[in-house]
């Protein structure tokens, strides 16, 4: 079997470390001994975005806030099921990731990042959540789950004032959509106690169906 090898690292803020590996064609996105993401396991990201789709039907220029650029796949699938005037942003924090995006995992992004409707920012998806304009989905992908793992900063995400901020960033109806590694039985009261209707699907790591079951809380406002 091939050997990983490390390709770059990047320090977070509060002091942890991303490492990017590769392994002939696969690569991994690492913090510490977790791995926050595969090349060859994208069914639970991509499933972020297709179900958020799919409750958008019939809105003819969505406006869509993805927290989280990380291997592309929730980017990828959005851009597949959203017509031509959906705007999209991406709001990146490590600058790392993104030119990881540009470099060594170019072919993984296979031209998105090109895509007109795709606007890509460094920034703070909190931020973002907490300015002046209105979103019909915001899905956040920045954790394994809802508590901050790769940035302790990201807790407030998730905390009843987060979720309360997220809700007032959504138009009628709009969708928060929230990808974890594993279930969250109080993450799930806490939504609705923000005012959200909550769906939680449990959708495959891996494409085939197989494998280990992630968690996709389905939020609407």
């Amino acid at each position: 079997m091939l050997p990983w090898i490390l390709l770059d690292s990047a320090a977070l803020p509060d002091g942890g470390t991303l490492r990017l590996k590769q392994r002939g064609g696969e690569f991994s996105i690492m913090l510490g001994d977790n791995e926050l993401m595969n090349s060859r396991l994208s069914g639970s990201e991509e499933a972020l975005s297709s179900l958020t789709c799919a409750r958008l039907a019939g809105r003819d220029a969505p406006k869509i806030l993805i927290g989280g650029l990380g291997m592309g796949f929730t980017l990828r699938t959005a851009l597949a099921c959203l017509g031509p005037r959906a705007k999209i942003v991406v709001a990146e924090l490590v600058s790392e990731v993104i030119a990881w995006a540009h470099g060594p995992m170019a072919e993984v992004f296979a031209g998105s990042l090109a895509d007109p409707r795709l606007t890509l920012k460094q920034a703070d998806v909190a931020r973002e959540i907490a300015g002046s304009g209105l979103w019909d989905a915001i899905l956040l992908d920045v954790d394994n789950g809802p508590d901050g793992l790769t940035l302790k900063a990201n807790d407030g995400l998730y905390r009843p004032e987060g979720l309360r901020r997220a809700r007032k960033a959504l138009t009628p109806r709009g969708v928060l959509a929230v990808w974890s590694a594993a279930d969250d039985a109080a993450f799930t009261q806490r939504l609705k106690a923000a005012g959200f209707a909550v769906e939680v699907a449990h959708p495959r790591a891996s494409r085939n169906k197989r494998g280990a079951s992630h968690t996709v809380w389905l939020a609407i406002a």
